[in-house]
C-alpha cells in the first residue's frame, strides 16, 4: 500500500512538473512569436508608408507636362505589384518572404530609374514638393531597413526557443514552426550599374 502510494505521489510530481514545462514552453513560444509577428507589421507599415509616398511623387511627377509616361507607368505597376504580395505573418515562409522581396525590389528598380530620370528635366529637380517627397523616401529607405533588421533579431530567439531540445519535441506538437529571416535579394552584394547618360 505504501509503495503504491509513494508510485503515485511521484507520478504525480512527474506529470505535474511535464505539464509545467508544455505551459512554459507554449507560453515563452507563444510570446516570441507575438513579437515578431509585430515587428513584421512594422515593416509591412514602413513598405506602406513608401508606397504612399511613391503615389504622392508620381502626381507631382506627372505635373510635368513632358515627362516620360512610360518610366511613369513603370512605377505605378511596379507599386501596384509590390502592393499584390501579402504575407502571413503568423507563419512567414521563405517563399514568402522571396516572392514579397522580389515585388519590393523591382518596385525600388522603377523608382531609381524614375529618380535618374528627373534629372533631365530641371523645373522638376527645384519644384520643391518633389525635393520633399524625394527626401521623405531617402528616409523611408532606411526605415525600412532598420524595421527589417529588428524582425530579424526578433526570429531568432523565436526559432532558437522552438528548436532547442527538448523544446522541438512541444514544437511539433503545438505546431510552432521555424519563422523565415528576411534576407536580402540575390545579386544584391553587386553594386548596382548607374548610368548618368541622357541620349
Amino acid at each position: 500500500m505504501k509503495k503504491g502510494l509513494i508510485a503515485l505521489i511521484v507520478l504525480a510530481v512527474l506529470a505535474f512538473g511535464i505539464y509545467q514545462w508544455a505551459v512554459g514552453f507554449n507560453n515563452t513560444a507563444i510570446a516570441l512569436k507575438e513579437t515578431s509577428t509585430k515587428t513584421w507589421a512594422n515593416v509591412e507599415s514602413a513598405y506602406q508608408r513608401r508606397n504612399d509616398l511613391i503615389g504622392n511623387l508620381v502626381k507631382t511627377v506627372q505635373g510635368a507636362a513632358d515627362f516620360e509616361r512610360g518610366t511613369l507607368t513603370d512605377v505605378i505597376e511596379a507599386r501596384a505589384k509590390a502592393t499584390s504580395v501579402n504575407i502571413d505573418p503568423t507563419n512567414i515562409t521563405p517563399e514568402q518572404l522571396a516572392n514579397f522581396n522580389e515585388a519590393q525590389s523591382g518596385l525600388s528598380g522603377a523608382l531609381s530609374r524614375l529618380l535618374v530620370t528627373v534629372e533631365r528635366y530641371p523645373d522638376l529637380k527645384a519644384n520643391q514638393n518633389f525635393l520633399e517627397l524625394q527626401s521623405q523616401l531617402e528616409g523611408t529607405e532606411n526605415r525600412i531597413n532598420v524595421a527589417r533588421d529588428r524582425f530579424n533579431a526578433t526570429v531568432e530567439p523565436y526559432n532558437l526557443h522552438i528548436k532547442k531540445f527538448p523544446n522541438s519535441i512541444l514544437a511539433g506538437i503545438f505546431n510552432f514552426d521555424e519563422l523565415a529571416y528576411f534576407k536580402a535579394e540575390a545579386g544584391s552584394e553587386q553594386a548596382p550599374d548607374v548610368n548618368f547618360e541622357f541620349e
